[in-house]
């Protein structure tokens, strides 16, 4: 048993930077899983939108006429943090839905580009103060837990300053 008992604290003591950079990944991950679901739960409730939805229409509402305003799925489906296919897959429930539109590139008819409908543009409108309400609270109510306290202030000082 003597063996077992000097082998613990320094397997603990071997294990111990790793588990820090395991438990602060898992903080992480549980931060982002309870924004998403509370935004998810308002943005469904409120206007029949999933979150990443509401973050594909709100991507391509961004895009301008100028050089380089226009995205392609490949830089959509970066942005939005999911594959292209399945990227494209919401791109034509949104279509279907009359929230978006595809058209053909005017200078590479291989291109084609997505805009945002003007129905998609008043659901938006409609949908940021749900989503931005939902997002505080979420925040705050993770912040009253001590592992992912330090994370949300962290989150807080990324915004922009008003």
């Amino acid at each position: 048993m003597t063996q077992q008992t000097q082998a613990t604290p320094q397997a603990a003591a071997a294990r111990t930077p790793g588990s820090g950079l395991a438990q602060g990944w898992c903080a992480l991950s549980a931060l982002h899983g309870r924004i998403e679901s509370h935004i998810e739960r308002a943005l469904q409730a409120g206007h029949d939108l999933s979150v990443r939805e509401f973050s594909v229409i709100n991507v391509l509402s961004e895009q301008h006429s100028g050089p380089g305003g226009h995205l392609r799925m490949n830089q959509v489906a970066d942005t939005v943090v999911l594959s292209q296919s399945a990227t494209t897959r919401l791109v034509t429930r949104l279509e279907e839905r009359g929230l978006l539109e595809r058209y053909l590139c005017p200078d590479d008819r291989r291109g084609i580009y997505t805009n945002v409908t003007p129905d998609g543009l008043a659901l938006l409108d409609e949908a940021r103060p749900t989503h931005d309400s939902a997002l505080r609270e979420a925040l705050r109510d993770a912040a009253k837990r001590p592992e992912l306290a330090p994370l949300v202030t962290a989150v807080e000082t990324l915004a922009p300053s008003a």
